[in-house]
C-alpha cells in the first residue's frame, strides 16, 4: 500500500501500541502493513494520535515535529510521581484555597508563555544511558542521574474556565481511568493510594482549570500541571489531557 498519515483517536486509558492493534482490528486491510505512530500519548490522555502507513515511516521525523494543541484539565490539592492521576500520591494541599483563582492561575500560567525549557517528566519514555526514565524512576534510581530537557515553545496557554469536583464524583472518574489501562502501570497500588486520600462519601471540593495550550513537539503537558503547581504554591496535577490538533490534523476528524 501506498504510504498514508492516519488521523487516529487514542482512547482513556489505550496506550498508543494498542491503538495501533485496535486499528488493524477496525480495518484488516492494515493487518500487514508497517505502521508506527507520530508523537507519543500517556494512557491517561486521549485525543489525535497519527499513524504513519508504509513508506510514510520515511518522513516520520517530519510528523514527530509538527505542532500541537491540547485542552488540559487541572486539578488543584494533589501532586503525583508521575503528573497526572495514574501516579503515587506524592502531595497534598488545599484544593479549595479561594486564592487559586482564574486570574491567578492565569499569572501562573504565563510563566510557561515563550521558549522554555522543560524537564522530561521521570516517568516517561526518554532513554538516559540506555534506559527509559520510567524504568531508572521504578528502581528509585533517579537521583544518580541529571534529568534531560530540552527546549520547548508554548505558543499560547490561557485558561478556558474554572470549576469544582466533588470528592464522591473524582474518585468515580479516577477509579474508571485507571480500570481502563491494561498492562503494567502499578494501577493496584496507585488505586489504593487514592482510595485514602478520597472517600466515596466525603463532602470535599477540589478546584479544576481547563487550559488551551497551544506548542511545539515535544511538550509535555502534564509537567505544565504540575509546574503550575510549584508556581502557585499548592499540589497539583493533569485531571485530563485531550490532544485536539497535530499540525492540521484536528480531533473533529479523527478516526474513533
Amino acid at each position: 500500500m501506498k504510504g498514508q498519515v492516519l488521523n487516529l483517536y487514542k482512547q482513556l486509558g489505550e496506550t498508543p501500541r494498542e491503538r495501533l492493534e485496535r486499528l488493524r482490528a477496525q480495518r484488516p486491510h492494515y493487518e500487514h502493513e508497517v505502521l508506527s505512530y507520530a508523537g507519543r500519548l500517556d494512557p491517561m490522555a486521549e485525543g489525535v494520535m497519527l499513524c504513519l502507513v508504509g513508506s510514510a515511516n520515511k518522513r516520520r521525523e517530519a510528523y514527530l515535529e509538527l505542532s500541537k494543541e491540547y485542552v488540559l484539565d487541572i486539578l488543584f490539592g494533589f501532586a503525583t510521581d508521575t503528573y497526572d492521576v495514574l501516579g503515587r500520591v506524592m502531595d497534598t494541599g488545599d484544593g479549595n484555597d479561594p486564592s487559586i483563582n482564574k486570574k491567578t492561575v492565569q499569572k501562573g500560567l504565563n510563566e510557561f508563555r515563550g521558549h522554555i525549557n522543560q524537564e522530561y517528566p521521570p516517568y516517561s519514555s526518554k532513554t538516559v544511558e540506555g534506559k527509559s526514565l520510567f524504568e531508572w524512576a521504578r528502581g528509585n534510581a533517579l537521583g544518580s542521574l541529571m534529568m534531560p530537557s530540552r527546549t520547548v515553545t508554548i505558543h499560547h496557554i490561557d485558561v478556558e474556565k474554572m470549576y469544582k469536583v466533588s470528592e464522591p464524583v473524582l474518585l468515580d472518574y479516577i477509579e474508571d481511568g485507571i480500570a481502563r489501562v491494561t498492562g503494567d502501570f502499578r494501577q493496584e497500588e496507585t488505586l489504593r493510594l487514592w482510595k485514602q486520600q478520597l472517600k466515596k462519601e466525603g463532602d470535599r471540593e477540589f478546584i479544576c482549570a481547563t487550559v488551551k495550550i497551544e506548542c511545539t513537539s515535544g511538550t509535555y503537558a502534564r509537567s505544565i500541571a504540575n509546574g503550575l503547581g510549584k508556581e502557585l504554591g499548592v499540589p497539583a496535577l493533569a485531571l485530563h489531557i485531550l490532544r485536539t490538533k497535530v499540525g492540521e490534523y484536528s480531533v473533529e476528524k479523527s478516526l474513533k
